[in-house]
């Protein structure tokens, strides 16, 4: 059975107003073979979609290459908007070595909590994924109900929105959809992704996402159904 651990820490400034948090990166990260697509930090995987996401809705230019470079470009992007990342899954075990969340077995789960204790100044928790089994967002609601802490609902459209409070202060959390090929099925079956498609042809699951997360980290208002 093999070993899945989180090869990154919590990385997170001091100033930090928001925390992304998903689950686990591929195995090959974890043993250290990466392909040259691959940047060795956070969400740093060629098959993944966050960095291009926010290379889109920020203009970043960034590079897409296993280059020291590539790692301090996302560095410096995260400083500049004071957005820290803090995976919920430390380490989990799997039968098939994949990065499938529902393929975890045994989760250890990091102490989140005590790290919103540690960094004060985190305002807003981003989940890259939702409510389904295994999700970052399930296992922070597992979390917060061993904690005996309330999660109230304030928009169930996705992107969700939920507050809770702890230590005296109120957090705000956002559950996006996932930045993996894996959510692209999901996605095709939504109401709003036919919708635009069919407005739209050319319309695809990326553009989905990037109109999504605009609107959670650009503040871009929903596009209204044309008439």
């Amino acid at each position: 059975m093999f070993y899945h651990s989180h090869p990154y820490p919590p990385y997170i400034f001091p100033d930090s107003n928001r925390l992304i948090v998903g689950t686990l990166p591929p195995p090959r990260f974890t043993i250290g073979v990466l392909n040259d697509q691959d940047v060795d930090f956070c969400y740093g995987s060629s098959n993944g979609m966050l960095w291009k996401i926010w290379d889109q809705l920020y203009s970043l230019d960034l590079v897409y290459k296993n280059t020291p470079f590539a790692v301090e470009q996302r560095k410096s992007f995260l400083r500049k908007e004071k957005i820290g990342i803090c995976d919920i899954v430390n380490a989990a075990y799997r039968d098939k070595v994949d990065a499938s969340d529902l393929g975890m077995q045994n989760p250890e789960l990091r102490n989140i909590l005590g790290i919103l204790e540690k960094f004060p100044s985190v305002q807003t928790l981003i989940f890259t994924g939702g409510n389904s089994k295994n999700g970052p967002e399930y296992f922070f609601r597992k979390i917060l109900k061993q904690a005996g802490l309330k999660y109230v609902c304030i928009n169930n459209n996705t992107p969700r929105k939920h507050q809770f409070e702890y230590a005296s202060k109120v957090y705000v959390t956002h559950s996006l959809t996932a930045p993996s090929g894996a959510a692209n099925r999901s996605i095709g079956s939504s109401q709003a992704y036919k919708a635009a498609k069919l407005e739209n042809p050319k319309y695809t699951t990326f553009d989905f996402r990037v109109e999504q997360y605009g609107r959670v980290f650009l503040n871009v208002p929903e596009k209204t159904k044309s008439s």
